[in-house]
């Protein structure tokens, strides 16, 4: 088992993914940012039934990291209540592994 994780969430915009992808690698709260295009969300919103064109983002971070992400990722996401989603990596490619070690930093003050 590794400390790496992978964390979901979903954009309504392709400018917002962007955005917010850019920023957690700016921030060195990701490494990696996947910007997945036409994901169709359908889910239960305030008692109404909804169905969304949505953008899938595949944050490749660490388990330390999860909080910062988490404050992050709230603070410059447009909706009211993020998905943010965090998967364990198990394990994977020592090489990819090493090169996540070397991208990820805890922000200074977090």
């Amino acid at each position: 088992m590794t400390d790496k994780i992978v964390v979901l969430s979903t954009c309504e915009t392709p400018e917002d993914a962007r955005r917010i992808a850019r920023h957690l690698v700016e921030q060195r709260l990701a490494a990696c940012v996947n910007v997945i295009p036409q994901a169709t969300s359908i889910y239960r919103w305030k008692g109404e039934i909804q169905e969304a064109p949505e953008l899938l983002l595949i944050i490749k971070s660490s388990r330390p990291l999860l909080a910062a992400l988490q404050r992050e990722l709230a603070r410059v996401h447009p909706y009211e209540i993020p998905e943010i989603i965090s998967l364990p990596i198990i394990d994977g490619s020592h090489q990819y592994l090493a090169w996540l070690d070397s991208e990820l930093r805890l922000p200074p003050g977090a």
